[in-house]
């Protein structure tokens, strides 16, 4: 049997089909190498800028530093609100080997109190290992000593110093000055909507209250930065960039701190305000409101319990009483009813009426009564103003009507804002038949203009707005906004803040002005002026105007119960201004429940003689 013959193989088939093949792979090859070259030269040389800013951005951080705050002084350059070093005492967790040990050791030499303690260990579980724990903030002097010489058995622990706020004044200008405190929830919202929340990354806290507050955009300054590269972890390599902060602008008050010091002694243990204004541009030198506390215990977050005492204080010393306070102006604002009266041709400087001691509603059987029981009969407006007559200024509000009161009064600024520089301000209320219809739902009665005629019933005010109503007056109807500002330090020199000069009021006949201050010059040194005692051997001439304002209501002819509860006794006011020439000095006092207003004209005399006494050249014996 033949055996099957084998068939020889095809090589140039073979060849020609590997050829192809090779072909198809180095193309394949080369077309997905182009691809890889296209995307490195698109992330290499297209999108450099963008991974390299990025790149950079793992690498390096910015950290914000914190401007120093800018300082406050009075006018004569007494520092206020100072930033003082403060210490903190801080464990780096990885450099310490034993922690717990380490932190009862210090707990025991420094006398660390346990709440401290307990929040360190809180703050030590969400923190990275290398970096800072405060273990105890605020050290004092002794134990900032202690430490030092036993840092050497504490490797790891470090005291870290940065400024913090201080009033050396402490609670004399607690009210005017205001106070920082730790920024909250509150005040982050508020910068972010106000676009500085970027400038306050590095700070700790913010104006609160007062001048703090209302000037927080000029004391803090402006935020630096460093550039730090750090590496994966976050641990900072070295410094890059450093670019400092611009710090925040020094600020000089109109407030006189001696003058100031001295009205807080008179107020200490009493309830009250006094204001002193400059009479040429309405500064306030002094702004003293008692009872006050002490700002320094808000500076580094006070406690619950502290904060809660000052609430539920009977005595409210949380309240600016100067610019918050509501009180009846009582008869302080007479000779502004008087001007009044003039201007709207209800009486006439000669016009005498009949003082019985009382004055009664035509037709009606309530009789309202004089402070003087038996009366003071005949009565023009400079006797009214003299000795502070209450039966001629019910008849002058009678016959005058309260719409006309309300709208007149309006120009003095009761009822309103007096523009002060601090936001802690309240408006009182100068009463109107809309007032009372929005509030009581109860129509305006005869009666209670009456009351208003003599600075009592719905009418309330603040001791500042009283004051600058005063102001006014002596002035002739000049009108300037109230400013604690003086002026602001910028470069090295103060520019001073111009007075906010503001519509005067200009009175149909200007002489009706003489007429009120004359009968105000009466009250302080004629023998039958209400403040006539007070002012004796005075060596300049004052002009001013005393007030009682009731608090309880007392039946027809009671006199005043001598064992009244001190709270029930009625407030004392006085407003007056010096010399009375060419003023130079506004004096708004409210004393709650003194009795009556001699308290307050003494206060007032003790300033003036103060201010006198180191200003003589300002003394005018026309």
């Amino acid at each position: 049997m033949l055996k099957k013959r084998i068939a020889l193989r095809d090589h140039s088939a073979e060849s020609a089909l590997f050829i192809r093949r090779v072909l198809f792979c180095l193309f394949f090859v080369i077309v997905l190498l182009s691809i890889l070259f296209a995307n490195l030269y698109y992330l290499q040389v297209k999108q450099y800028k963008q991974y390299s800013t990025r790149s950079n951005d793992n690498r390096i951080n910015v950290l914000p530093i914190a401007p120093p705050r800018g300082l406050i002084y009075d006018r004569n350059g007494y520092l206020l609100a100072e930033n003082r070093p403060s210490f903190d005492l801080q464990l780096i967790p990885e450099d310490v080997k034993h922690i717990h040990d380490t932190v009862d050791k210090l707990t025991q030499l420094l006398n660390i109190p346990e709440d401290e303690v307990e929040q360190f260990y809180k703050d030590l579980k969400h923190t990275r290992r290398f970096k800072p724990v405060i273990l105890m903030s605020e050290l004092n002097d002794q134990q900032v000593a202690k430490f030092s010489v036993n840092q050497f058995q504490f490797p790891g622990v470090s005291i870290e110093s940065h400024l913090t706020r201080y009033y050396p004044y402490g609670e004399a200008l607690t009210h005017v000055v205001g106070y920082v405190s730790r920024i909250n929830t509150n005040d982050l919202q508020r910068l972010d909507a106000e676009g500085q929340l970027s400038n306050y990354t590095a700070t700790r806290n913010i104006g609160k209250r007062g001048i703090e507050r209302y000037y927080e955009q000029l004391l803090h300054g402006k935020a630096g930065y460093q550039e730090v590269e750090v590496n994966n972890r976050g641990r900072i390599i070295r410094t890059l960039k450093v670019v400092p902060p611009v710090p925040g602008k020094d600020l000089y008050l109109n407030i006189d701190i001696n003058l100031q010091l001295q009205a807080m002694s008179l107020l200490k243990g009493k309830r009250g305000a006094i204001i002193l204004l400059n009479a040429k541009d309405s500064g306030v030198l002094v702004m003293a409101s008692s009872p006050s506390y002490d700002p320094n215990a808000f500076v580094n977050g006070i406690s619950s319990k502290e904060y809660s005492q000052l609430l539920q204080s009977q005595n409210r010393p949380l309240i600016n009483r100067a610019t918050q306070g509501t009180y009846p102006p009582g008869s302080t604002v007479k000779p502004l009813l008087a001007i009044m009266g003039l201007e709207k041709g209800k009486i006439t400087p000669t016009q005498k009426i009949f003082d019985p001691g009382w004055f009664q509603i035509p037709n009606t059987k309530r009789k309202f009564r004089d402070w003087k029981r038996w009366g003071h009969g005949w009565v023009n407006v400079h006797k009214a103003i003299k000795e502070s007559v209450d039966t001629y200024f019910y008849w002058l509000a009678f016959n005058t009507g309260i719409d006309t009161i309300h709208n007149y009064m309006s120009k003095f600024g009761f009822g309103q804002y007096t523009g002060i520089d601090i936001h802690e301000e309240s408006k009182g209320n100068m009463p109107s038949r809309q007032w009372k219809h929005m509030r009581y739902h109860q129509p305006w009665w005869q009666g209670d203009t009456i009351s208003v005629g003599i600075g009592q019933g719905y009418w309330t005010t603040t001791p500042l707005q009283l004051g600058e109503a005063i102001n006014i007056l002596a002035n002739d109807g000049k009108i300037v906004t109230p400013r604690l500002l003086n002026s602001i330090a910028a470069n090295g020199q103060k520019i001073e803040v111009p007075p906010d000069l503001r519509k005067p009021i200009t009175l149909n006949n200007p002489k009706n002005w003489q007429i009120a201050q004359d009968g105000m010059y009466a009250v302080v040194n004629d023998l039958h002026g209400t403040a006539h005692r007070a002012f004796l051997g005075a060596n300049y001439v004052a002009a001013g105007k005393t007030g009682t304002a009731q608090l309880v209501s007392r039946a027809d002819g009671e006199a005043v119960r001598k064992d009244l509860a001190e709270r029930h006794r009625d407030n004392g006011m006085f407003v007056g201004y010096a010399p009375f020439k060419h003023p130079q000095i506004i004096a708004s006092v409210a004393l709650e429940n003194a009795g009556g207003s001699f308290p307050a004209i003494m206060f007032a005399r003790r300033l003036f003689d103060s201010y006198f006494a180191h200003n003589p050249e300002l003394i005018s014996h026309e």
